[in-house]
């Protein structure tokens, strides 16, 4: 049976799939990153994680994966397939793609974003199928995202399109960790909530969570705490709708897991500062942290098909 192998390389863990041709993962495995004993290990744990994945393909299915994607954090140079930088990894310049090549005996790989892979996946097979122009946001430790258009990602000019955690919503405002002032990120990610709701509360150990279930059981303290980051969402979003128009804002990551805590006031708040625009569907994720290794696995296939068309 024809099929893909996929990863997606965390900071802390790697998740990989052997995938159908739409999608569907026939076999999911799961393992450390083992980044706390250096970029070299990390890589060398990609390499063999990948080979294992590879023969399991050959004994479930009689034939290696055909092609194989993987999806990383950081910088990234998909046309020469380079990982080029990651702070979680530690690692710089390492050209993924050619090693994973040799390891894989010859099957062609792509490389792709983490976050862009996990909106293609959610574009195609999840909360934006039959899309077709899709904003995805995943909030998380800081923010980031994926424009979709017509079935692929538009990753932009240099590889950065997307980076709407790193959009000034709030000039003069926390400092960010890309040197600007009042990114989206600083205000509405999940650990801008944490912060926010550990020096409202005075519990240190106070995260996310917790102020969404503070925010349920009616803590005023935890409802202006949500009421700050939600606002400063809301923001960003009408800005992606006022230069992108699209149909749907797909909202993922941890954040979104507090479900209707989040998107009905969210839902609200957008609607309220749109003046002429279309206002979009605003949807939560469906693939949660399966998202980028799904997308990984149909970069795989869009691989295939290019080569194959060529």
């Amino acid at each position: 049976m024809k099929h893909v192998l996929a990863l997606d390389v965390g900071g802390t863990g790697m998740k990989a799939a052997l995938v159908a041709r739409d999608g569907t993962p026939l076999h999911e495995a799961r393992r450390p990153t083992g980044r706390e004993h250096g970029p070299y290990t990390v890589v060398e744990a990609i390499l063999g994680f990948a080979a294992e994945l590879a023969e399991e393909g050959r004994a479930r299915f009689g034939e290696p994966p055909s092609a194989a994607g993987v999806a990383v954090p950081g910088t990234i140079d998909e046309q020469d397939g380079i990982a080029v930088f990651s702070a979680n990894l530690g690692w710089r310049d390492v050209p993924l793609r050619r090693l994973l090549t040799e390891r894989l005996a010859g099957a062609p790989v792509a490389l792709g974003h983490d976050v862009r892979s996990g909106g293609l996946a959610e574009g195609r097979i999840g909360a934006g199928r039959g899309v077709d122009r899709f904003v995805f946001i995943a909030l998380g430790t800081g923010i980031a995202g994926a424009i979709g258009i017509d079935g692929r990602i538009e990753a932009g000019a240099h590889g950065y399109g997307g980076e709407i955690g790193h959009v000034v919503v709030r000039p003069g405002g926390p400092e960010c960790g890309c040197g600007a002032r009042g990114c989206l990120e600083t205000l509405a990610s999940a650990s801008a909530v944490a912060r926010a709701w550990a020096a409202a509360g005075g519990d240190p150990t106070a995260d996310a969570a917790d102020c969404a279930r503070a925010v349920q059981a009616g803590d005023p303290a935890a409802a202006a705490v949500w009421g700050t980051a939600v606002d400063a969402l809301a923001d960003g979003i009408v800005l992606c709708q006022s230069l992108l128009d699209p149909s749907t804002v797909i909202v993922g990551g941890g954040l979104a897991e507090a479900g209707d805590t989040l998107f009905t006031p969210l839902r609200a708040a957008v609607a309220e500062r749109l003046t002429f625009q279309k206002p979009p569907a605003l949807v939560p994720a469906t693939l949660k942290d399966t998202a980028a290794c799904l997308g990984a696995g149909l970069l795989a296939w869009d691989l295939l098909s290019t080569e194959v068309t060529a």
